[in-house]
């Protein structure tokens, strides 16, 4: 595989929580983006998966380990990394019209000058994402939901990014245009070969849309490969109950039909692996420390195979 776009390495992230303590929101995650190729991060809600996302785009600096995005010397980072957010409609300003929101971007990047150049631009990205240049004279909360996060997408391939990182992009979205949205975003990744980032709580549309899968839990990074053998051949007890979750007429195994608990507070997270208080397989070794990584291009953090291979 060729060199990676944009990588974290052994990144973490602690937010000040008060009284000396501190969210530990993410811990030592490693991910590396590849050109033309989608890796989905998978969890659930307060997993670390948008805080990772942002660290990415450099919206946090982390605590400890680092970001290398390997572009042009002096290339600016926002240009090139582009973040899509979940509520498109949170992402427009209502004031201005889709052209405004578009030109701006077109021309703040100097990729056009003048009114004529700046609406024909904007009517091109329009129609790379499906949509009629009448839309560049309405105003957000004229169009549908699905409509603005095309909108949203067309400002990020405004700046003509090598990274693209979507933040759960369709899950605000009706169920009928969310294959649509995921389809227009495959296109423009091959067309683009953009690198790609998708976030969602959703394996089995993650499995779907997206080459590799990362799963995290509670900040930590457990499981990863590509996404057929991480979907099909789950190794993590949490990934297991993932997709024990999602619904899948195929399915036939019974894993995680009682949901075991909460999630633990990420201020006082508990020691070794953080699923072990919902684990329904924990062994005494699972409390005390976090387990090494086991096997190849599909891997995971678990003691049961970690003992496989010692």
């Amino acid at each position: 595989m060729t060199e990676p776009v944009l990588e974290a390495v052994g990144v973490s992230m602690r937010f000040p929580a008060g009284r000396g303590r501190a969210v530990h929101a993410v811990e030592e995650a490693s991910l590396a983006l590849h050109a033309g190729r989608t890796v989905a991060l998978v969890g659930e809600s307060g997993s670390g998966k948008t805080t990772l996302a942002r660290i990415l785009a450099r919206y946090y600096p982390p605590t400890s380990g680092e970001v290398i995005l390997r572009g042009s010397p002096g290339s600016s980072y926002k240009r090139q990394v582009q973040l899509v957010f979940q509520d498109p409609f949170a992402s427009l300003n209502p004031v201005h019209r889709v052209g405004y929101i578009l030109g701006r971007v077109l021309r703040i990047h100097g990729h056009a000058r003048g009114r004529a150049a700046l609406r024909g631009q904007a009517a091109e990205l329009l129609d790379r994402v499906n949509l009629p240049e009448e839309v560049l004279d309405k105003f957000p909360h004229e169009l549908s939901g699905g409509q603005r996060q095309r909108v949203v997408i067309a400002r990020a391939l405004a700046v003509r990014p090598r990274v693209l990182l979507g933040d759960e992009p369709v899950s605000m979205l009706d169920v009928s245009i969310r294959l649509d949205i995921l389809n227009l975003l495959a296109r423009l990744r091959d067309e683009d070969g953009l690198a790609m980032l998708y976030i969602t709580h959703d394996i089995a549309g993650a499995r779907y849309f997206a080459d590799e899968i990362r799963v995290m839990y509670a900040g930590q990074m457990i499981e990863g490969g590509p996404a057929e053998a991480v979907t099909s051949d789950p190794r993590h007890p949490y990934t297991r109950l993932l997709l024990a979750s999602a619904p899948d007429p195929d399915r036939t195994d019974s894993f995680g039909e009682d949901e075991p608990g909460e999630p633990p507070s990420l201020i006082d997270p508990p020691g070794g692996c953080r699923f072990h208080p919902r684990c329904p397989v924990a062994m005494e070794v699972c409390s005390r420390r976090f387990p090494p990584r086991s096997g190849g291009e599909h891997w995971t953090h678990c003691w049961l195979y970690a003992e496989e291979d010692a």
